[in-house]
């Protein structure tokens, strides 16, 4: 037990299960160009859905729903999407930032062997839900959940997972025949992969640093900023100083 944490808790995992799920939170990346050929057996596949079907969802809505990709024609079509979203994109930055965009490898769709579409459906509980009277936008936020639920069970399976976003709604329904009322969410790219990079690659290639976590704490309200001897502020630095050490910040 560390210092300053003696309460004891019945509830608690381990210290060793506690660092395995902070480790895979750590290691856990945004893979482009690492997916190796190797298939992704079915029950390791399975594994990874139920990890995200049993996300949160606000009002027990489960908005989800998963169209699994392995055809080639489909990907390639995704492919051409995203190259299409991916020049206009391109075009947005301007001197060394466009260069650097340009440099940049931003998905994985044809290499990887499994594509999946993380798609929300609006109106699958109803149109007056709980926890959804007042932000409707609940129902999105949920299927995000599900998102980083099963991208931490992927990585710790030893599975990459790449997140593409640079497409044309509308592209993406129609290659994939989404009904109007299905909203895509998420288009993951996900499989074995050569290896894991230490930094996630927009950190390392200087595209934005990693910002300070004491720099983004406010105490009961906005604009509140803890002072630098505040002990939270003290236990933020010790972490991300084991963090930054890929070290398990317990």
């Amino acid at each position: 037990m560390q210092a300053g944490d003696s309460t004891p808790d019945q509830h608690r995992f381990n210290e060793a299960e506690r660092k395995a799920i902070y480790r895979n939170m750590l290691c856990r990346r945004d893979v482009r160009g690492q997916f190796l050929p190797d298939p992704v057996p079915d029950d390791m596949l399975a594994r990874i859905l139920t990890a995200a079907h049993f996300a949160p969802s606000v009002g027990y809505m489960q908005p989800w729903s998963f169209v699994v990709v392995k055809d080639p024609q489909i990907k390639h079509r995704a492919h051409q999407a995203f190259t299409r979203a991916n020049e206009e994109a391109a075009g947005m930055f301007e001197g060394e930032k466009q260069e650097t965009y340009r440099s940049l490898r931003l998905e994985g769709i044809l290499d990887a062997p499994i594509n999946l579409c993380i798609t929300c459906d609006r109106d699958r509980a109803g149109p007056v839900v709980i926890g959804r009277t007042h932000d409707h936008r609940m129902d999105l936020y949920s299927v995000v959940c599900a998102v980083q639920n099963l991208w931490l069970a992927a990585r710790s399976e030893g599975l990459g997972v790449g997140w593409v976003s640079i497409f044309r709604p509308e592209d993406i329904r129609q290659v994939l025949n989404l009904p109007d009322e299905i909203v895509p969410v998420a288009y993951l790219c996900i499989g074995r992969v050569s290896h894991f990079h230490d930094k996630p690659e927009l950190e390392a290639a200087g595209w934005r640093p990693r910002l300070p976590l004491e720099q983004l704490i406010h105490m009961d309200g906005w604009g509140h900023t803890p002072a630098e001897d505040d002990e939270l502020v003290k236990a933020v630095q010790a972490c991300q100083a084991r963090a930054s050490r890929s070290e398990v910040p317990l």
